[in-house]
């Protein structure tokens, strides 16, 4: 697989306590929000509503919050509805959504780099690459690692290599290395950095 493109976004691998659980937002998506969330996404809370949105940036300014897992909502005819991506522009009864997406920064996930990635890389920090790029087919988000976004520890990165994704066909220099990470640009450490 990590010879071939095909992103995932990212992926809970596991957190150190063994519990790597989505937390459920009461409310977490405005309703009618105009922009699809898929799973796998990036996402952070807003500063104007107290929901949480995709990130659309990739810098190191560009602070997260976690992976976006799914929603739940009672659509205006009174059905329920579980998905596990938000539909752009989707309407719900007042009340009755449910936002589910990981946020602890302990949280191991995996995901797939958009170019090679050496063992040598471990402890670096990398920058998101088509954040906003997934499937409304599938659902799922088709974020990546920017291979080349290496920062300093002058100007952290979104995200912290800490080992090898664990699949049987992925290596490290494969053309597309899927890696391990963990969150380095945390909106809950230090000063918080809510998103517009």
């Amino acid at each position: 697989m990590s010879s071939t493109s095909a992103p995932f976004g990212l992926r809970p691998a596991f957190h150190p306590s063994g519990l790597d659980r989505a937390q459920a937002l009461a409310n977490g998506i405005t309703s009618g929000y105009s922009t699809n969330i898929l799973k796998g996404q990036p996402v952070a809370y807003s500063a104007s509503a107290g929901v949480i949105v995709p990130i659309t940036a990739n810098s190191t300014q560009a602070t997260w919050s976690g992976a976006f897992a799914g929603v739940e909502w009672t659509d205006t005819t009174g059905r329920r509805r579980v998905s596990n991506y938000w539909p752009a522009n989707t309407a719900y009864t007042t009340g009755s959504c449910v936002a589910y997406f990981y946020n602890d920064q302990n949280i191991v996930y995996e995901i797939q780099a958009d170019g090679s990635m050496a063992q040598t890389t471990i402890g670096n920090e990398y920058l998101f690459t088509n954040v906003t790029n997934g499937s409304t087919t599938t659902g799922l988000s088709q974020a990546t690692l920017g291979a080349s976004s290496a920062v300093g520890n002058a100007q952290p990165g979104q995200m912290r290599v800490v080992d090898l994704g664990q699949g049987v066909d992925n290596a490290w220099g494969d053309a597309y290395t899927v890696v391990r990470v963990v969150n380095s640009a945390s909106q809950f450490f230090g000063t918080v950095n809510a998103i517009a």
